[in-house]
């Protein structure tokens, strides 16, 4: 019996010593096709092991403000992560701006909205009773497609329509299921293979402000120099392939700030 709690004890510090060790990363819910490539990519590289949580930036940001074990943030926009350096929160040195992200208009296949043509005034069309979008009040995607609405003089004419997801993924979501006709979503995220058949329409770039999608290392990380080489790997070529493989914009928009 005592061997047996012995082992038992042996083990449970294994799987603590092993947790510790791995990489906790918040990140923004439009990267979680992107990330998770770059991810499986990094570990197979390093032997490192990568665990990823998807959600709002915004919510992400006050669970970290709240103390939530992170490592490193990866936000879809800039501001949240500058608030956690304001606070003393994040390590401002390695502010960076990994992409830019892109707004797109999307329809199931068989919507029939010719998007292609109509682009933001389809959303007018009768048949269409509910368009999601992420949350405004935490989503940085919610924001741009209410910037952008609102710029092509169409928000007052839609707001009844609009439904809102927890997230950019959740939004996604509606539209795939058929509970919302289309939806005003993350670029990335239309390339999962359940969305690659629908019709889908990039919304112009100057109706909405620039997506600079930022990551920062939390400061109270314990795995600092991991998180840092994470960080460096998602700034390389091979990073940089793989979230623009998904639509984001790279290269010479990345940097610190």
């Amino acid at each position: 019996m005592i061997r047996k709690i012995a082992l038992i004890a042996v083990c449970l510090t294994f799987a603590v010593s092993v947790r510790a060790q791995s990489l906790r990363v918040a990140a923004a819910a439009d990267l979680q096709f992107a990330l998770n490539d770059v991810a499986g990519k990094y570990e197979k590289e390093s032997g490192k092991k990568v665990e990823v949580s998807y959600g709002s930036s915004g919510n992400l940001r006050t669970q970290i403000e709240n103390g939530a074990p992170f490592d490193l943030f990866f936000s879809a926009d800039v501001q949240y992560p500058k608030m956690l350096i304001s606070s003393g929160l994040a390590d401002g040195d390695t502010l960076y701006i990994y992409a830019h992200g892109r707004l797109v208009l999307w329809a199931p296949a068989g919507a029939n909205l010719d998007l292609a043509q109509q682009g933001l005034a389809a959303l007018k069309d009768p048949k269409i009773i509910k368009i999601a979008i992420a949350n405004p009040e935490h989503a940085p995607y919610g924001r741009a497609a209410v910037a952008a609405l609102q710029k092509a003089g169409l928000y007052d004419d839609v707001k009844s329509k609009l439904v809102y997801g927890e997230n950019i993924s959740q939004a996604a979501q509606f539209v795939a299921s058929g509970s919302a006709q289309v939806g005003i979503l993350a670029l990335s995220l239309t390339y999962a293979e359940s969305m690659k058949g629908g019709e889908r329409w990039e919304v112009p770039a100057n109706l909405y402000p620039p997506l600079e999608q930022a990551a920062v290392v939390i400061s109270a990380s314990k795995n600092k120099d991991a998180a840092k080489a994470f960080l460096d790997y998602v700034k390389g070529a091979e990073g940089r392939d793989v979230l623009a493989k998904y639509g984001f914009t790279v290269g010479a928009v990345a940097q610190k700030q």
